[in-house]
C-alpha cells in the first residue's frame, strides 16, 4: 500500500523528472488504430453503396429506411417492411443524387425486398458474403440512416448466430445475426458488414427497450431470396392447406408410436379439396414428421415445406388417436397472403 507521507515528502526533483509511458500504453494504442483502421475502411469501401429509401404514397413522401446496393446495374436490397408495397419509391445515395427506383418484388416472410435502381450511371456495390462463416465476437459494423441521419457507420460485434425472430406474418425467420452494434428507426434495410467488407446481413429489427440488442437477416438467407425474386418474382413455398398449432405429445403416446417427439404440429383446420385433406389428414391430427424430418411444431412444418416440395410427392407421417398413420400427398405452391402450412 502507499503510504501517503513517503509520497509528499519525496524529493521535487525526482518528481520533475520525465516519467516512462508503460509499454501496455502503447499497446492499447495500437490495438485501437487498428480497430480504428478496420471500421474506416469498411465504412469507405461500403458506405457509398448505401441508400437511403424513401416510399411515396400519392406523390407524398412515407417511410423512411436504408438499402444497400449490391449491383452496379442498380439492384439494392432492403427489408419488406421499408418498401411496404410501395410502387414509388425515391433511392438518395451518399452524395446526395436521387434515383427512382421500383419494387421488382419482396418476401414478408423473411422481411426482404428487392428494388431497381433508374440510374444511368454505374452504381458502387457492395458484395453479399458468406454468413455460415461468421463467429460469435467477431467486428461487424452497420452503416444506415437512423432517424433520417445520413451515412451513419456504427460498430460492435456478433453476439450470437442462428436466432430466430418472428415476422409480420407469424412466420419465424431463421438464422438471424444477433450483434450490439446500434441500429435505430431508419437503420432498416442497410448493411451489417464484416471487416473484410462483405455484407453478411440486412438490418431489420431490434427490441424496444433493451440495450445492444439488434437483429440482422443473414446475406445467405437473402442470397437465396435474391435469386427467388430474381427468377420468379417471388419466393415460392409449398402449402399442403392446413392449419395448425404446436402441442405436447406425451411420453406413453411417443413410445407406443415408436418415436422420439415431445412435441408435434395438430392439424386444427384441413382445407376442402386441398392437398392434405384429399390425403385422410383430419382436424386433430398430429403431424410429427414430413418425408422423414421430424416435425415438432407448426414452425418445423412450415420450414420443410419450401419451393422443392411444391408438386412432388411427400410422406407425412402423423397420429390419430396415439396412432401412427402415414398420408401421401402433393404440395401446391402457397397463395400470397395465406398464413397455413
Amino acid at each position: 500500500m502507499l503510504d501517503i507521507a513517503q509520497f509528499a515528502s519525496a524529493d521535487a526533483h525526482d518528481l520533475d523528472q520525465p516519467q516512462e509511458r508503460p509499454a501496455v500504453a502503447d499497446s492499447d494504442a495500437g490495438l485501437l488504430d487498428a480497430y480504428s483502421h478496420a471500421v474506416t475502411s469498411v465504412a469507405d469501401k461500403v458506405g457509398p453503396a448505401v441508400v437511403r429509401v424513401e416510399t411515396r404514397v400519392a406523390g407524398n413522401r412515407g417511410g423512411l429506411g436504408s438499402g444497400v446496393i449490391i449491383s452496379p446495374d442498380g439492384l439494392v436490397l432492403t427489408n419488406c417492411h421499408v418498401a411496404a408495397g410501395a410502387r414509388e419509391l425515391r433511392l438518395i445515395d451518399a452524395e446526395g443524387h436521387a434515383m427512382e427506383a421500383r419494387l421488382l418484388g419482396e418476401d414478408a416472410d423473411t422481411d426482404l425486398a428487392l428494388l431497381h435502381a433508374s440510374a444511368p450511371r454505374d452504381l458502387p456495390a457492395a458484395a453479399l458474403g458468406d454468413s455460415k462463416r461468421l463467429r460469435r465476437g467477431q467486428l461487424v459494423v452497420a452503416i444506415g440512416n437512423p432517424l433520417g441521419f445520413e451515412s451513419t457507420v456504427t460498430a460492435g460485434v456478433i453476439s450470437a448466430l442462428g436466432r430466430s425472430i418472428r415476422a409480420r406474418t407469424g412466420r419465424l425467420i431463421e438464422d438471424v445475426i444477433q450483434t450490439d452494434a446500434a441500429l435505430n428507426p431508419g437503420n432498416s434495410g442497410g448493411p451489417l458488414v464484416s471487416s473484410r467488407g462483405e455484407v453478411i446481413g440486412i438490418n431489420t429489427a431490434i427490441i424496444p427497450g433493451a440495450q445492444g440488442i439488434c437483429f440482422a437477416v443473414a446475406s445467405n438467407t437473402a442470397q437465396f431470396v435474391l435469386s427467388e425474386l430474381i427468377r420468379h418474382g417471388r419466393v415460392r413455398r409449398a402449402y399442403i392447406g392446413v392449419t395448425g398449432q404446436t402441442v405436447a405429445v406425451t411420453r406413453r403416446v411417443a413410445r407406443a408410436a415408436g418415436i422420439d417427439n415431445a412435441f408435434g404440429a395438430m392439424v386444427t383446420a384441413a382445407e376442402p379439396n386441398g392437398p392434405a385433406a384429399a390425403a385422410g389428414l383430419m382436424s386433430y391430427d398430429i403431424i410429427v414428421r414430413l418425408d422423414g424430418e421430424t416435425v415438432t411444431g407448426v414452425d418445423d412444418l412450415i420450414r420443410l415445406l419450401n419451393g422443392e416440395r411444391i408438386s412432388r410427392r411427400v410422406a407425412v407421417e402423423a397420429l390419430r388417436r396415439g396412432r401412427l398413420d402415414t398420408y401421401e400427398l402433393v404440395p401446391r405452391e402457397r397463395r400470397n397472403g395465406a398464413k397455413a402450412g
